[in-house]
């Protein structure tokens, strides 16, 4: 059982496109979806038995090798760091193609099973023809289909810089959703060296210690669950934080990340870097007064900022293009080489 006294997310029917737009997305609230891709041809497969929806996918493997997670039975799911170093995690990686993977998960079903998990492929490199036959239904939802196959494993509580449209094509998954803000209390692990790319939670979702996480229970508090079956979908807001639990002995997901904000000069990911680099050793006080001259300058618009100056006299502070990005990069690699 999840130990959770949160909420449960929000559901919709027969969403459409404008309704997705128009009302779901602007809110930033999760959303399940239900049925969004049941008319999915991969869905209908996935009804019949698991062999026919792996034999649905075989017809577009093209037997290029793709990345797989493989854990032993002792991990029973949980791809994460291995116990008490942070430094690796409890997982290995092969090279098969996708056809291989799916006869491998037919037969990995029983306790003594490895974990088998091919994570994010994008499916029009690795299975091409699937997303024409399988199309998102909603306009306004970006990006290239990522498949997610594999037996009762856990993805750990992490966030995404994107929106996420999230379809389930086979078997069930539980989403549990927690807030932004939420970060102070979901205990973060390296954010450089992760166990799949990005940040994730250092507190399990079951069996979590509270004396060692306390503040772990205003999360869950705040948290927001969903149960998903075959042809549901979920809407995750950006950088809402999510934890997947795969439910059967055989899951199968498509999702679609994309972000209706225009590209950014530099990742803000970057940004954070930079700022550990040169604000972390300030004093307290030092630090309080930069907070105010970002939220000046960045987090309160910056209107106030510029009202005052010509369009020609506000340097770094003007219309971002890509000429004043490349001037701003010079600067900052300048400054990086002192």
């Amino acid at each position: 059982m999840i130990a959770s006294t949160g909420s449960a997310v929000q559901e919709r029917l027969d969403v459409n496109s404008q309704v997705f737009l128009e009302e779901i997305v602007p809110a930033g609230k999760p959303t399940v979806l239900r049925g969004l891709v049941s008319a999915w041809p991969a869905v209908r497969a996935a009804s019949v038995s698991v062999a026919a929806v792996c034999g649905y996918l075989k017809q577009y493997d093209t037997l290029r090798p793709v990345d797989v997670s493989v854990g032993s039975p002792s991990i029973q799911g949980k791809f994460f760091y291995k116990e008490d170093d942070l430094g690796r995690v409890n997982f290995s990686r092969a090279s098969v193609p996708i056809s291989t993977v799916l006869d491998q998960l037919q037969n990995a079903n029983g306790p003594d099973s490895h974990s088998i998990a091919v994570q994010s492929l994008p499916i029009p490199l690795a299975l091409p023809g699937f997303e024409h036959e399988n199309r998102m239904p909603l306009q306004g939802v970006g990006g290239i289909p990522r498949i997610w196959i594999g037996n009762p494993v856990v993805v750990q509580t992490h966030l995404d810089y994107n929106d996420n449209v999230a379809c389930v094509v086979a078997g069930r998954r539980r989403f549990t959703l927690f807030p932004p803000e939420q970060i102070t209390n979901l205990y973060i692990g390296p954010i450089e060296n992760t166990p799949g790319g990005a940040p994730v939670s250092m507190v399990p979702l079951d069996n979590s210690d509270m004396e060692r996480y306390p503040r772990f229970a205003e999360a869950l508090a705040a948290s927001q669950t969903a149960e998903l079956g075959p042809g549901d979908a979920i809407y995750v807001p950006y950088a809402w934080w999510h934890h997947v639990r795969s439910l059967e002995p055989f899951n199968i997901l498509v999702n679609y990340w994309w972000n209706d904000t225009p590209p950014a000069a530099s990742s803000p990911f970057n940004c954070l870097l930079h700022a550990l680099l040169a604000l972390r050793t300030l004093s307290p006080r030092q630090r309080e007064i930069w907070k105010t001259i970002f939220d000046h300058y960045i987090f309160n618009g910056n209107a106030e900022a510029l009202e005052y100056l010509k369009p020609g006299e506000r340097g770094v502070l003007g219309t971002m293009n890509p000429d004043l990005a490349q001037h701003i990069k010079k600067r900052l690699l300048k400054s990086l080489e002192k």
